[in-house]
């Protein structure tokens, strides 16, 4: 029989990936910014003009490669892309030193 284990909703996690919660979050935005590009039908070469980075880097974020892309910048293609970002800061929810991160698309 196969024993089946409910994940935590975050795969880096439950692998014991270091920096699971940034990782999950730089996943989600990387996603993000492949479904514009796809949207766009834009080569990589073009999404990397718009976006100021390079061919090789585009490739690599769309790939899930992007432990040498911050936050920040994703977020910054994200705003070149025509979207508009919002951080919301707010007490946690929970434990008063358990704060968490959250994206949320519209």
């Amino acid at each position: 029989m196969i024993e089946i284990e409910r994940g935590s909703g975050n795969v880096y996690a439950d692998l014991n990936v270091p920096d699971a919660d940034a990782m999950l979050l730089k996943a989600q935005l990387a996603t993000k910014i492949g479904e514009i590009i796809q949207a766009r039908g834009w080569s990589q070469q073009q999404a990397a003009e718009v976006l100021g980075m390079t061919q090789p880097k585009i490739s690599s974020l769309l790939c899930g490669r992007f432990r040498g892309i911050s936050e920040a910048k994703m977020l910054d293609c994200l705003v070149r892309l025509g979207h508009d970002v919002q951080i919301v800061i707010g007490p946690a929810r929970q434990m008063p030193n358990a704060g968490h991160v959250e994206v949320m698309f519209a």
